[in-house]
């Protein structure tokens, strides 16, 4: 890939080499200094309106206690991975050394039972809400296809997609908790229940947006594709193929990054909910700990969540810009 089509790299490479300077000062100083202002601005507002609020943990967390917060908790789990070194050190050179007295002895390794770390909830809510945005996905599109191409099949999935399109995904956790206590019954399973009462929780709230913005997408179709389809005599699989999914990825993608975000919210609330394991976890057991640092744990933990939701949709446009044929897909 040519670094100089970087929307970031080329107009330093541009006002090196002389290019329409002011041009390019003008367009650095709107990408990059101004959002550096605006974050700036938000700081020296946060630290002065934080210093005026006192609650009964304290006074409200500015920019400086947040960041002592995470540097504590990047502490925590670096002290938690030595510990689990530890752990599993030990284990090996007792069953060395058992195993000197008595080749037939056969070794066991207990794993790690400590608690989470923070980073560790942040990879546990990652892996719920990837796993049940794939899984919409993959429902979802198929069916947002075949309503788009179809009218009779507009007609009969409608009326489903704007009955439970407004219900709340949080209403759907206490009967996605009893049906998968009831359903989901091993003595080895692969996932833990709680995980799965998360990930299909997300996956209810994915399944709409992408539903509704495929179909859209889908309709956008010229008469003239149609038509040049039908005169190619293309089968029903290869029109899709080749010219119902080209022209729908723009409004298709547009449900996915939809999907995404409001995924990504519910986990934090389900989790706060169900008590499942993950950041919304995190912040309501901080919450009930109530200590001094618990408001600017709780503040880390807010600052994360917007961070990852803004890296899953700069990730889902960038996938949009690879697939797509159109490249000029801004990334905002």
């Amino acid at each position: 890939m040519n670094p100089l089509k970087w929307a970031f790299v080329e107009p330093f490479y541009k006002l090196i080499i002389g290019e329409d300077r002011k041009g390019q000062v003008n367009l650095l100083v709107k990408s990059i200094g101004l959002p550096i202002a605006g974050l700036l601005a938000f700081l020296i507002i946060w630290q002065g309106v934080s210093s005026h609020i006192h609650t009964s943990l304290g006074q409200f967390p500015g920019p400086v206690q947040t960041y002592q917060q995470f540097v504590a908790l990047s502490d925590e789990a670096d002290a938690a991975a030595e510990k689990e070194a530890a752990f599993y050190q030990r284990q090996e050179e007792r069953n060395a050394a058992r195993m000197a007295k008595d080749p037939n002895y056969e070794p066991r390794v207990r794993d790690y039972v400590g608690p989470p770390t923070f980073f560790d909830q942040i990879w546990r809510s990652l892996v719920t809400v990837m796993s049940g945005f794939v899984l919409a996905s993959i429902i979802a599109i198929p069916i947002g296809i075949v309503i788009g191409l179809s009218s009779n099949a507009y007609a009969a999935f409608n009326p489903l997609i704007q009955i439970f399109k407004p219900v709340s995904p949080l209403a759907w956790l206490p009967l996605v908790t009893m049906v998968v206590s009831a359903v989901y019954v091993s003595d080895d399973p692969m996932f833990d229940k709680a995980f799965l009462n998360s990930m299909f929780t997300v996956l209810l709230c994915c399944l709409w947006p992408t539903i509704i913005n495929t179909a859209a997408g889908v309709a956008t179709v010229t008469q003239d594709l149609k038509n040049v389809s039908q005169v190619l005599n293309l089968s029903w699989w290869t029109h899709v193929r080749k010219i119902v999914l080209p022209c729908s990825i723009p409004m298709m993608f547009t449900g996915l990054r939809i999907s995404l975000g409001i995924a990504w919210m519910v986990l934090i609330a389900a989790e706060m909910l169900a008590q499942n394991p993950g950041l919304g976890k995190f912040v309501w057991d901080e919450f009930q700990n109530g200590s001094s640092d618990s408001l600017g744990r709780i503040m880390v933990a807010v600052l994360v969540i917007g961070v990852v939701g803004f890296v899953l949709d700069r990730g889902m446009l960038t996938i949009q810009r690879l697939v797509s044929w159109d490249k000029s897909v801004a990334l905002r």
